[in-house]
């Protein structure tokens, strides 16, 4: 199953995909956070069969969650990007975070701030956690996934690199928008061959696939906590295929004006302007 939320009037509407196309369940008084907390799986066939709903067909997307909790991020976690890199492949999930001002949603303005420029887009795989998750085996982080979305895990390559810990590079303001979809684990297999692209400007940079990553999704629920309370509404983005501008001198860095596409195969497009 397929979620979204999208902005009526002023208020944001849960919405689903079903063979008619995208619904407004806004009437069944659920929210994406609901179906965080384990909504009935009965309720939500009834209402993806339900033909009386109204048809969106033009949605305008707002954020995934009203209010994430913690951004979580691997580093170097696709073979082919790690080899572009120059860097030996890591033996361990490589964790930084993101700080909550760096969420954004599909559609949203992104400011890349003047007093920088080596600014960067990379297309990563989302989790997004379900249930709680503190010290679990890999067969438990399973259980802890709600589902997958699409993210941008944007960064400012010289901030990033000034010292050891990559923390100002990555946390500007909309630097972690995802979105516009969030696809249900069980409609989705991390572990079989889906494509991860990205697009400046409608030009594709990368064009990886999520069975090049180095540690599963399983693998880094269960590793990350280990050290950190992993709670519903927690987003880890997964790391980056090869092809982001840090990787040639020949790929110009991000500037206002550029518009940056990440597709991820069975979730969907996410969308956002540099300005």
């Amino acid at each position: 199953m397929k979620f979204c939320n999208i902005r009526t009037d002023g208020e944001l509407h849960l919405a689903m995909e079903c063979s008619r196309g995208t619904v407004d369940i806004s009437s069944s008084g659920l929210s994406m956070e609901d179906l965080l907390s384990g909504a009935d799986r009965a309720v939500l066939t009834a209402l993806e069969k339900d033909e009386s709903l109204p048809l969106i067909t033009d949605p305008e997307f707002g954020p995934v969650l009203k209010k994430p909790g913690k951004l979580v991020c691997v580093g170097l976690n696709y073979r082919s990007h790690a080899i572009a890199c120059g860097e030996a492949l890591p033996t361990a999930p490589l964790l930084f975070t993101k700080v909550d001002t760096s969420f954004a949603a599909c559609g949203e303005p992104i400011t890349l701030p003047p007093w920088e420029n080596s600014y960067d887009y990379e297309a990563e795989l989302v989790i997004v956690i379900g249930r709680e998750a503190w010290n679990v085996n890999e067969s438990e982080a399973e259980d802890c996934i709600f589902g997958y979305t699409c993210g941008n895990d944007l960064s400012c390559r010289d901030a990033q690199m000034r010292g050891s810990q990559w923390l100002i590079g990555k946390c500007m303001p909309g630097f972690g928008p995802c979105g516009p979809w969030i696809v249900s684990a069980d409609s989705f297999d991390p572990e079989k061959d889906h494509y991860v692209r990205s697009f400046v400007n409608g030009e594709m940079r990368q064009n990886g696939v999520t069975t090049d990553l180095i540690f599963s999704c399983r693998q880094i629920v269960s590793y990350a906590s280990r050290y950190m309370r992993l709670c519903p509404g927690d987003l880890i983005f997964t790391g980056t295929p090869s092809g982001p501008a840090i990787e040639s001198e020949a790929i110009a860095w991000l500037r206002p004006g550029d518009v940056v596409e990440i597709e991820i195969e069975g979730i969907g497009r996410l969308t956002n302007p540099m300005v």
